[in-house]
Order: structure tokens, then C-alpha cells, then sequence
């Protein structure tokens, strides 16, 4: 399994049009893409242009074909000017056969 927070700023000009891109990709990889576990985009309550998402992939494999889908190349290559900073780094699950449980309190 594969944990990332992506950590992005967006130029404050461009916020609306992002959310617009970021909401598509999430909802879209979700929908289509059954080793997408999770993408949760969230806000920061004090700067609206600092956006995390909260990425879990069942596998690498399934992290590269992510990257090679057309929803994900409308949002990269859509959103290249809008992004100030970017970061994704890798995170490690402390317990994660906890983080499975949580999935499976929403069924």
C-alpha cells in the first residue's frame, strides 16, 4: 500500500479553477479506478490556497497507472501553472491493519 499527503499551494488567482480540476481527478480516480483506495482533498481552515490530499493506492502498480489515466493528465497538465508549490511525500502507516478498519466503518 502506498500513503501520500500531497501537500500543494495554488496561486491565489487561480484557486476556484483548481478546486474545479482537483474535485474532477479525485471523484473520477475513485469512481474508475478500484486501487485508488482513497484521494481526500482538504482546505486548510487558515489559508485556502494550501491544499492536502490525502492519497492511498493498494499498490505501486496501481499509483503508476494512476498517473497514465486521462483524468489524471487533464488535472497535471490543467493545473501546471496554477500550482506554487508541491510536495508528495511518501508517508508510513503506523498500524495499518487499524487504517483498514477505518474503511470499513463507512460500508
Amino acid at each position: 500500500m502506498i500513503v501520500r499527503i500531497a501537500e500543494i499551494e495554488v496561486y491565489p488567482q487561480y484557486l476556484e479553477e483548481y478546486l474545479t480540476f482537483a474535485n474532477e481527478v479525485d471523484r473520477l480516480s475513485i469512481e474508475r479506478e478500484p486501487g485508488v483506495i482513497c484521494l481526500y482533498p482538504m482546505q486548510s481552515a487558515e489559508d485556502s490556497c494550501h491544499i492536502r490530499i490525502l492519497e492511498i493506492y493498494a499498490s505501486e502498480e496501481t499509483y503508476q497507472q494512476h498517473l497514465k489515466t486521462p483524468h489524471f493528465q487533464k488535472y497535471k497538465q490543467g493545473t501546471l501553472h496554477m500550482v506554487k508549490d508541491l510536495k508528495l511525500p511518501t508517508m508510513k502507516p503506523l498500524d495499518p491493519e487499524t487504517m483498514k478498519l477505518i474503511f470499513k466503518k463507512q460500508r
